[in-house]
């Protein structure tokens, strides 16, 4: 049976990653929860966590709904409990990282900074097959479609699964019972909302989450999303990037003082 880590960054108590352990065991995989003891949003993969004499608390959860499956509140982000799922914390590691279903679409290069996205690419870098998965409730939802988002991921996984281990993807679903599909989308030059500066002190700054305020470009993530499609892209935890540098041509260079 495919184990399956179910993580986050919203926090254990958090119902996105609920719906995603439930349809995850409704599909048969063999489920294990492990997520952040509170919000961690913004983490990245970052794998900083608290520590007292170098241990890492981790608080065992009974959730509702998931009655017999082992679940873990860790006192540390996404990318640390992925981390450490793969060097056996909870048991044998996963095969599959199910990471969300977030609070918020992660769509764009700005990617970069979400805790959702860096568990996965942890769990590709670490050999699983990774999701994240992520709902697109805009700045002020009336409702939440979890089911429909977990439903998408769930249903990719056959597509995944014909993929190598350590494949990364990364799926947004709109908000709304029903969507247009599944489309692959590149990723978007930023995502769909911005941070802003507003407040400066000395001794503090203030920070905002706020929507961008021009119109996604056509074809990307973010414009596909906004238009009823579930988006798809593929994601690569750690690429080189062949600068071409010639080490002793850029010597002689300098010798001849060019």
């Amino acid at each position: 049976m495919t184990r399956a880590l179910i993580t986050n960054d919203d926090g254990i108590d958090a119902p996105g990653l609920h719906v995603l352990a439930r349809a995850a065991l409704e599909a048969g995989f063999d489920v294990t929860v492990a997520a952040p003891a509170r919000q961690s949003s913004g983490t990245s993969a970052s794998i900083v966590a608290a520590e007292e004499d170098g241990r890492i608390a981790i608080d065992r959860r009974e959730l509702h709904g998931l009655d017999g499956v082992p679940a873990y509140a860790v006192h540390g982000g996404p990318g640390l409990v992925t981390l450490i799922a793969a060097h056996g914390a909870f048991g044998d590691p996963a095969d599959l990282v199910l990471s969300g279903v977030n609070h918020g679409a992660n769509v764009g290069r700005a990617i970069l900074h979400s805790g959702t996205v860096g568990a996965a690419l942890t769990g590709g870098l670490n050999g699983a097959w990774g999701v994240a998965v992520s709902l697109d409730v805009g700045m002020s939802p009336a409702e939440f479609h979890w089911d429909a988002a977990a439903a998408a991921a769930i249903g990719l996984l056959p597509f995944l699964f014909a993929r190598p281990r350590g494949t990364v993807i990364n799926v947004n679903a709109p908000n709304r019972p029903r969507n247009r599909g599944v489309v692959e989308a590149a990723l978007a030059p930023f995502g769909i909302v911005q941070t802003t500066l507003t407040e400066r002190h000395t001794t503090h700054i203030r920070l905002a989450v706020e929507d961008l305020p021009n119109r996604p470009e056509p074809g990307t993530d973010a414009a596909l999303l906004a238009e009823g499609w579930v988006t798809l892209t593929g994601l690569d935890p750690v690429s080189q990037l062949p600068l071409g540098y010639d080490g002793a041509e850029a010597s002689a260079r300098e010798g001849t003082g060019a």
